[in-house]
């Protein structure tokens, strides 16, 4: 089978569409045929090298976090999935690979994709997804009722997680490019401002959270958002940011936390249509070194960018 590894990390260079043996699933793990792929920027993230302390130095490494599929085997002890099943989540974070033909995952980070979503959506899921979960239900605790204010909620993170809060009765508003506002108001965004212009100092509403998916709120500017009680989500942690959280109950920092019960709400929410990600751009595995390239370089696109196995 084929795909996307490298030898060494480093720039986009360093990638290379490779033949390799899949491996058999370990005890609680599956693995997957995979139809498609999403790119997101943990993949160039890990390759670049800035995780290694987690990574390691083995090589050749595999590439891609996000999919969907169908099971090949499975592991000992797996008892929610079976040969045949059609399954989206995250490949294993250390190992990767879902940017190839096979590749395996635990078992706690895959779901059953519903019959009425496609492949290509399934695939768009998991990161996004899964922290946008994190950050509104596990670290928020946020409710029906209570308002969040999403810096960049028409990126891929900011897109589910206007779904999610919607669809557990939360208020939102938030900024974006002025090209995505009509978006973001028909995804039920209540105030959306136009981040190029938008001075979120002068903003007279307070929100029960502030969730900054695109990294560009100081956390004075995040902190005077906040209603009493109120709490900053960052998406962007740092050793630094990690210390001060530890002595403000006002910040908390979100990592991209799989669980099987969180993938399962995720596809009820993709099932009954209540959560979809926009695609943008679609290309077989033969084009995908040249796509990643060109989003790791800067180019913006409208929406998710998935990878087809073929």
């Amino acid at each position: 089978m084929k795909r996307i590894e490298y030898q060494q990390y480093g720039g986009p260079e360093v990638m290379r569409l490779e033949q390799f043996t899949p491996e058999a699933p370990g005890k609680g793990e599956v693995a997957v045929r995979v139809r498609f792929a999403a790119i997101n920027p943990i993949d160039w993230k890990l390759r670049q090298g800035e995780m290694r302390i987690v990574t390691g130095k083995r090589f050749p490494r595999a590439m891609g976090m996000d999919l969907s599929g169908t099971v090949m085997s499975v592991g000992a002890g797996v008892t929610r999935f079976k040969v045949g099943d059609e399954v989206f989540g995250q490949a294993r974070f250390k190992q990767c690979g879902a940017l190839g033909q096979a590749t395996i995952a635990s078992e706690g980070a895959l779901a059953l994709k519903p019959a009425k979503l496609g492949f290509d959506q399934a695939a768009c899921l998991g990161s996004p997804g899964i922290t946008a979960w994190n950050a509104l239900i596990d670290k928020a605790s946020l409710i029906a009722g209570q308002h969040v204010f999403i810096n960049g909620c028409m990126g891929a993170v900011g897109e589910a997680a206007v779904q999610i809060a919607r669809k557990h009765g939360i208020r939102v508003s938030g900024t974006c490019s002025a090209a995505d506002m009509a978006r973001a108001h028909a995804f039920g965004v209540e105030n959306v401002l136009d981040y190029r212009q938008a001075d979120l100092t002068q903003l007279r509403e307070r929100y029960d959270a502030v969730f900054d998916t695109a990294a560009s709120i100081d956390s004075g500017t995040g902190f005077g958002l906040l209603k009493p009680g109120g709490v900053l989500l960052d998406l962007h942690p740092t050793p630094g940011k990690f210390i001060k959280a530890l002595f403000s109950r006002r910040l908390k920092m979100v990592v991209c936390t799989p669980r099987a019960a969180l993938l399962d709400e995720l596809a009820r929410a993709a099932g009954d249509g209540s959560l979809r990600l926009t695609i943008a751009r679609e290309v077989p595995l033969s084009e995908a070194i040249a796509l990643i390239a060109a989003i790791e370089g800067g180019q913006r696109l409208r929406g998710k960018a998935v990878v087809r196995m073929g």
